[in-house]
């Protein structure tokens, strides 16, 4: 009679318990994956499912073809991250340090810093729009200062900024957590080493936190800037893209074209071309990092 053997055993009970993982992660990752990448070669058209031509690169010579509307996105896109993420990880790193040492109440500031990340951005961006309308509580305080109420997401100067602002104060705590992780990683001796050789906090910060930090930021800069370019809630439930398009980003032009608009196989077009880049610049910034190493 045939029999298995432990070893076997083992393996055929592990590869049992990843399978529910394995069926979520192919309906909902690798399918959807492959078929946008069928869809960009097609005119697929939402409300005709039964109705789908193969056009070959007509899509990707209609992207060429919106020049100025493509240019517009990606730049909006671009803006925000370049915003976005010195101000994130600028918060990130501060809001760590701060709560790196036991002190009084470090469990509190802890929790605090890091309650944003488990709201949902949908909430988080209402609860922005409640902040920033034009009778809304900070426009309030500028008129008890005497100032003059400001429209923040009306004006196409200041609502990328609003935005930004928002989303770094709901995304830092992520970071936080993860840089906090790195600090606790560094030997204390090292510390002390550079207070005998006379190193005030800020040589210290320079000569033996960022160093010790260096693997943990790569991390944590290519995840920030993958989640900066994939901007989509704020913006959608915010400003819709206005005004005048300066907020609708890459992945928003992708949902209105798509599903607004319905041209399935145009926005598979635009999303295909945009992972494309996403996976570039990632690869980018990991071979500059490692060469910095």
């Amino acid at each position: 009679m045939f029999s298995l053997t432990r070893k076997t055993k083992e393996a055929l009970l592990g590869y049992t318990f990843l399978l529910p993982a394995l069926a979520l992660i192919y309906m909902f990752v690798i399918l959807p994956i492959l078929l946008s990448l069928f869809y960009a070669f097609t005119d697929y058209y939402l409300l005709w499912p039964d109705r789908i031509n193969f056009i070959g690169l007509d899509n990707f010579r209609l992207i060429a073809e919106r020049g100025e509307e493509v240019r517009q996105v990606i730049w909006n896109t671009v803006r925000f991250a370049l915003m976005v993420i010195p101000l994130q990880l600028g918060l990130a790193m501060a809001t760590a340090l701060l709560v790196n040492r036991p002190r009084k109440m470090t469990l509190f500031y802890r929790v605090a810093f890091f309650s944003p990340v488990v709201l949902s951005l949908v909430v988080v961006s209402i609860l922005g729009l409640e902040l920033v309308a034009p009778d809304g509580l900070i426009n309030n305080m500028i008129a008890n200062f005497g100032g003059e109420p400001v429209d923040f997401l009306g004006n196409p100067s200041t609502a990328m900024v609003t935005i930004v602002v928002l989303s770094a104060w709901q995304g830092a705590g992520f970071q936080m957590l993860i840089i906090l992780a790195g600090l606790q990683n560094i030997n204390d001796a090292l510390y002390e080493a550079a207070e005998i050789d006379g190193a005030n906090k800020f040589k210290q910060f320079l000569h033996v936190t960022l160093p010790g930090l260096r693997p943990t930021m790569t991390f944590v800069v290519i995840i920030t800037t993958i989640g900066a370019l994939k901007l989509f809630v704020q913006p959608m439930v915010m400003t819709g893209g206005g005004p005048l398009g300066s907020t609708r980003t890459v992945v928003l032009y992708i949902y209105q074209e798509g599903f607004v608009k319905r041209d399935v196989g145009y926005a598979s077009a635009v999303a295909l071309l945009f992972t494309i880049v996403v996976g570039i610049i990632t690869l980018m910034q990991r071979r500059l990092m490692r060469e910095e190493d």
